[in-house]
């Protein structure tokens, strides 16, 4: 697939970008479907700026230090992510929420990754609260951005099995490995056009 033809991809980061990695991996591949633009993050010191741009991905930083509101914060970022071209916004440990009317600029166009079975443990600790709770299955869900914190329609899952003797952090590696498997391949879902968010709120699934 000609590079022109893959569908271009804004990427929000706040960290390491280890997701943002996973995607930027997969889009190496010629038959992928998306390409990554372009990285932005809200923190300049965040180490997958610099992973991005090896990559020769133009990574920017827009700090919300640098704004006197959230309103201006977000009307930066909207404009970096315009000037892109970038079609849709996937974010990647991006840790800022989002207002309203940012996710109703990309509304359906917009996607996130959560360390959890959503509708299970939305918001932090995920895997502390899966162990507190006795779970013995956890996992990873890639789903809409949506108004309501991690409540956007679903469009892919993994589960990963709870083991007897696992700590926040053992049970997090693993649904870290989840989290790599599944983004690619939503993201290639909504690139290709094989899945979209419907009116209704609903995820709908081409036949």
């Amino acid at each position: 697939m000609s590079e022109k033809l893959k569908q271009p991809v804004a990427v929000l980061i706040s960290g390491r970008g280890s997701n943002m990695g996973a995607l930027i991996a997969a889009s190496l591949d010629k038959d992928y479907p998306a390409r990554i633009v372009t990285v932005i993050s809200d923190k300049p010191d965040a180490k997958g700026l610099d992973h991005a741009r090896e990559f020769g991905i133009n990574a920017v930083a827009v700090p919300r230090a640098d704004f006197d509101s959230k309103a201006a914060h977000e009307a930066a970022i909207i404009a970096a992510i315009d000037a892109s071209g970038a079609k849709f916004v996937a974010l990647a440990g991006y840790m800022r929420l989002l207002s309203g009317d940012f996710v109703n600029t990309y509304a359906g166009r917009m996607i996130n990754i959560h360390p959890s079975l959503l509708p299970a443990f939305a918001g932090l600790a995920t895997h502390e609260r899966a162990l507190a709770t006795g779970c013995r299955v956890h996992g990873c869900t890639v789903h809409f951005v949506t108004e309501a914190m991690d409540e956007g329609p679903i469009i892919e899952q993994e589960a990963v099995r709870v083991e007897a003797n696992d700590t926040p952090e053992t049970l997090a590696a693993r649904v870290l490995e989840a989290e790599h498997r599944i983004y690619p391949k939503a993201l290639a879902m909504l690139a290709s056009g094989q899945v979209r968010m419907g009116r209704g709120g609903q995820t709908r699934f081409a036949d």
